[in-house]
């Protein structure tokens, strides 16, 4: 579908192509009980969270969760998470921005820190699979960076993709960083965990809508 000289997009998933805040919200304030602490609002959320995850619990708790803390609140959000992503679906206008990208003869895949076993079937029951050349989830454990993750998704793709004209479009910091980590370009967009503010911290494109996304990706991709 792609090759190296043609404009690639890496998107992720979660709070970008799939529409789940509400699910990570109801998730993250379901580990929160489990440790007495008191349920956060989305603007609270998208104010504070970063990545490594604890990180984000620091923010929160005045201190880093101890090891077993940490564990039972990543498993609660996950079964939580499990549970109300049923009822969440794509971002709008998702399917159409696929796929004209792909019809104007560019590559597109996806990079997301879901896990791998969860990510692919979920990506495949919304039909939008032969959109993507290369769909990677996240293996091993959970809250990490993206960084190391974009470097083994790219090394697949090597030959296929050039990072100098890849965008990484994303609604966390970390999506931005992993892409500079790489020397590939970012767009963030102010849909999803970040709030407008966190996301400009990081240097690049912002953008309110997925749709102007795509037309920042083009623009930075075929000008590289």
């Amino acid at each position: 579908m792609g090759t190296h000289t043609d404009a690639h997009i890496v998107w992720d998933w979660n709070g970008t192509l799939f529409h789940d805040v509400d699910a990570v919200i109801g998730a993250t304030n379901a580990a929160f009980t489990e440790l007495g602490l008191a349920p956060i609002t989305l603007e609270r959320y998208r104010e504070l969270y970063c990545v490594p995850v604890p990180r984000f619990y620091e923010r929160l708790m005045g201190r880093l969760p101890s090891q077993a803390e940490w564990e039972v609140m990543d498993a609660v959000f996950h079964r939580h998470y499990t549970e109300h992503r049923v009822r969440c679906g794509l971002a709008d206008g998702v399917e159409d921005l696929l796929t004209g990208w792909v019809a104007a003869g560019r590559s597109q895949s996806i990079l997301s820190m879901y896990g791998h076993e969860e990510l692919v079937p979920l990506v495949e029951d919304f039909g939008i699979s032969s959109h993507f050349i290369r769909v990677d989830g996240r293996t091993g454990p959970s809250g990490g960076s993206k960084a190391e993750h974009m470097v083994r998704h790219l090394d697949a793709l090597r030959g296929t993709v050039d990072p100098r004209r890849t965008v990484v479009i994303g609604d966390a910091a970390d999506d931005a960083l992993a892409a500079l980590h790489v020397g590939a370009h970012a767009v963030l967009w102010t849909g999803g965990s970040h709030g407008r503010a966190s996301l400009e911290a990081v240097g690049v494109p912002v953008v309110d809508s997925l749709s102007e996304a795509v037309a920042q990706a083009e623009s930075l991709a075929l000008s590289a």
